[in-house]
């Protein structure tokens, strides 16, 4: 049987209603394929401390999250299934910088389809793009 895997991912708006991209680097697993930045819930967390942990680690900024899910998806991949849970954010302290990531992008709803996702966040990118 696959490993399930918990994920939240930051759907991250800045003031000028752009939303962070982050390109998954060739070292990671699903390579070169946008995605919302985040990373795996631990068994002691709750998804809204494992997102700002996550970010902190993966971004070096700080975030606020709002408070419900903005879309949960379950996806099988070949080797794991994916439970990505997507929460709607915006930066409180300092600026997202690439550490895990290869490139980070801020784009309009609209153009967010102009990028190759990752499977499992492709429903949230629908959702966004729908949203207004």
């Amino acid at each position: 049987m696959k490993k399930l895997v918990k994920v939240v991912a930051a759907i991250i708006e800045n003031d000028q209603n752009e939303i962070l991209c982050a390109l998954r680097s060739p070292a990671m697993s699903i390579p070169n394929q946008w995605e919302f930045p985040g990373g795996k819930v631990e068994s002691n967390e709750d998804i809204f401390s494992a997102l700002k942990r996550e970010i902190d680690e993966e971004l070096d900024c700080k975030i606020e999250t709002s408070n419900e899910i903005f879309n949960d998806n379950t996806h099988k991949y070949e080797t794991f299934i994916i439970n990505l849970i997507s929460i709607k954010c915006r930066v409180v302290e300092g600026s997202p910088s690439k550490s895990e990531h290869s490139k980070l992008i801020w784009l309009k709803r609209e153009n967010l389809d102009s990028l190759k996702w990752a499977p499992a966040d492709v429903p949230a990118v629908e959702q966004l793009i729908q949203e207004k």
